[in-house]
């Protein structure tokens, strides 16, 4: 019983981190249209970081919550593990959103992480792929494929670079789920994304500095009747709080409970969510078929997580 209350749990925050990641697409593209790339990326993680130190400070007699120290054995995971993602990932991520023309096909594209896991998990830690994993992917990824592929209001792709971009940060992402894996179970999970987070700065702030610098930052017009920076402040705001700091603890939390394969098994949803936000905040209509490839997309988790034993993660 515990352990199927354990996997409950896992689901229910992997279900939630994706909802709000599905989220954090569109707010990256709206907040693109007044910030430069790379000053998007510090405005959004240094706050992250702060935020997560404040809470740790607070909490510290939580198990959950507090910051625990790093053993200096340990150290070169995390520095992995930051320098993977947000690093690597979020630096690729924000470029293909400025290259690619839809909020939904950028999200489709980042969430193809469940084709690539399973063969990471099971050569780099030997993690077992049953046959519901395989056919709960398959199903899931075909239900994405009618997602993106059906035509709608806005689905140019744009430049290819941006597709290539996407792919990339998708490597990056699942080699960061790989390291978070062989981090040593006594670390938890506030403690491993905020010292990961920590990490990233220290390799964005130089590239930030070179390249824009806050020159960005000071030519901004503060004031509450500039719609469009309101607006673009307050997406920093949400991928701060909901995306970079309560999105990661929730599926690091999961990841380490379930395993690489299922966790990213969950990508597949994003682009269901963010398809969905579309629609209803900015009319990007779905036919049927995008609405038949959701349903298929949430069948094939439901099939890729029924285990013959969860011990075996």
């Amino acid at each position: 019983m515990e352990k199927k209350n354990t996997q409950y749990i896992a689901v229910t925050a992997l279900v939630v981190s994706m909802v709000f990641w599905s989220v954090s697409g569109i707010a990256i593209k709206q907040a693109l249209t007044v910030l430069p790339p790379l000053t998007l990326i510090v405005m959004r993680f240094t706050p992250a970081v702060l935020l997560m130190l404040i809470i740790g400070l607070i909490c510290r007699k939580s198990e959950l919550f507090a910051l625990q120290r790093v053993s200096w054995r340990d150290l070169p995971l995390f520095v992995a593990a930051g320098f993977c993602q947000p690093f690597l990932y979020y630096l690729l991520e924000v470029f293909s959103f400025r290259a690619l023309n839809s909020p939904t096909i950028a999200e489709a594209l980042l969430s193809t992480s469940p084709l690539l896991a399973p063969l990471f998990a099971a050569v780099l830690l030997r993690e077992r792929v049953t046959r519901n994993n395989i056919i709960g992917i398959i199903i899931s990824t075909i239900g994405m494929l009618l997602l993106i592929l059906v035509g709608s209001s806005d689905f140019a792709i744009g430049s290819y670079w941006g597709v290539l971009l996407a792919f990339a940060a998708v490597s990056a992402a699942i080699m960061d789920t790989i390291i978070m894996r062989k981090i040593p179970e006594r670390y938890n999970p506030l403690s491993i994304i905020f010292y990961a987070q920590s990490v990233s700065l220290l390799f964005f702030y130089p590239l930030w500095m070179v390249q824009e610098g806050p020159s960005p930052i000071y030519n901004l017009q503060f004031t509450i009747y500039n719609t469009q920076l309101m607006t673009a402040l307050g997406c920093v705001a949400y991928l701060t709080i909901f995306a970079s700091v309560i999105a990661f603890i929730l599926f690091c939390y999961a990841l380490r409970k379930v395993g690489v394969t299922q966790a990213n098994a969950f990508n597949n949803i994003r682009p269901a969510f963010t398809a969905l936000w579309m629609l209803l905040f900015f009319g990007e209509q779905m036919p049927v078929a995008k609405w038949i490839g959701m349903v298929l997309i949430i069948l094939g988790l439901f099939v890729c997580q029924k285990q013959e034993k969860i011990a075996d993660y």
